[in-house]
């Protein structure tokens, strides 16, 4: 009895040991980032955010987004047929969150996936590295056309983190992606609150001072119509929305 116990726990062990050894040679050999330095406009494996301009007056939770490669360079889909490598759009970083690769898929093989959608994954297209994901992202998307309301940089940012199978998930989309940074996103310092808020409550108060409360109505109208298109484009309308 003694002897078939003590086997049993070798085999447990054995077991254990292997999927220790798997997730090992899954995430062993990355490396240690930097620190994030806004200074430097530096933030490894981070999405980072900042308002738009016109936009993000009417609307704050709407902005624009990058995804940074592990050395902290900002990448962003800014224009058609154009992502930004190093020079972020409309501005400095005001709000960043920073990733972790061990919640990422870097299968060597289709047996070695972490994520639960294997197969789906690799049709959607795998990767070796955060920014070898990072890189097939960017290369797809420079032959993207842009436009605000069907392929945008939430797209971009999106499609690389399905591209990492980032929290086990092949459902990335700018609906889900935008609360993940205004929720658990940082503020890089007090100015880029200001930055960000300051002109939204500059038209509210002239707003209601000029208009009243019609004006607040519209501005709800335009924040439900707009948060409906993109609900709609992208669990209604398959294909509408990237």
């Amino acid at each position: 009895m003694s002897l078939r116990v003590l086997t049993l726990m070798e085999l447990e062990a054995a077991v254990d040991s292997r999927d220790a050894n798997s997730d090992q040679g899954m995430h062993g050999n990355l490396w240690p980032l930097d620190e994030v330095d806004p200074k430097r406009a530096k933030y490894p494996c981070c999405i980072v955010w900042t308002p738009l301009p016109v936009v993000s007056w009417l609307a704050p939770y709407i902005g624009h987004v990058g995804i940074c490669r592990e050395d902290g360079t900002v990448l962003d889909f800014a224009g058609s047929n154009f992502v930004n490598i190093d020079s972020f759009a409309y501005g400095a970083v005001a709000r960043y969150l920073q990733l972790d690769r061990k919640k990422c898929c870097f299968p060597p093989n289709l047996g070695a996936h972490v994520c639960e959608q294997s197969y789906k994954h690799a049709e959607q297209g795998t990767a070796i590295s955060w920014d070898d994901a990072l890189r097939s992202s960017m290369q797809h998307f420079q032959h993207k056309y842009y436009n605000l309301f069907t392929c945008n940089c939430h797209s971009f940012v999106a499609n690389c983190l399905n591209q990492l199978a980032y929290d086990r998930s092949l459902g990335w989309n700018m609906v889900n992606l935008a609360p993940l940074i205004l929720w658990r996103g940082k503020w890089v310092d007090w100015m880029s609150v200001f930055r960000a808020f300051s002109p939204f409550v500059t038209v509210l108060c002239i707003g209601i001072l000029m208009a009243g409360w019609p004006f607040l109505i519209g501005m709800a109208v335009f924040s439900f119509l707009l948060l409906g298109w993109f609900l709609c484009g992208i669990y209604c309308v398959k294909g509408l929305i990237v």
